[in-house]
């Protein structure tokens, strides 16, 4: 990777993003936690959170990553509260396309995430950026999972 190319990659922005984690205080007892980890990099994510009538009430995130995967986690770490599995599957989706298919930026209140769009040209980064809208999507679905298995 050229410097130019790094200096693009790694904007103002993204540093300030990465430097700003919100949701970073343990939350006592979630409901659930779900930790995920890019094998190509090593970043990990570890995501806890609570849901009433479901809708994400309590969130919490631990992030090891690069500054792209910060910066993702922390774009979307401010958007979590009130979100609904289908919000944060979409933006997910959304987040995927535009950085593997060229596609736009996700909906509000995830659209912040346009910042990383000089990231889809490596593709080596990812898997990173995509960690905190997994890791959250997994949690959020293994609680509509229990509910549709309680008794």
């Amino acid at each position: 990777m050229a410097d130019a190319d790094l200096i693009k990659l790694y904007s103002g922005r993204i540093l300030e993003l990465a430097a700003d984690m919100p949701a970073t205080a343990p939350l006592d007892a979630p409901q659930a936690t779900v930790r995920k980890r890019s094998p190509l990099c090593g970043s990990t994510v570890t995501v806890s959170l609570d849901l009433k009538d479901g809708r994400i009430s309590r969130y919490a995130q631990d992030v090891k990553a690069c500054a792209l995967g910060q910066a993702s986690a922390s774009v979307s770490g401010r958007a979590m509260i009130g979100r609904d599995l289908a919000e944060v599957r979409t933006a997910r989706d959304q987040l995927r396309a535009m950085l593997r298919e060229g596609g736009p930026a996700p909906d509000a209140p995830f659209d912040g995430l346009e910042v990383l769009t000089p990231a889809r040209d490596y593709r080596n980064r990812h898997a990173s950026i995509l960690l905190a809208l997994d890791a959250t999507v997994e949690a959020l679905e293994s609680l509509s999972d229990r509910a549709l298995t309680a008794p």
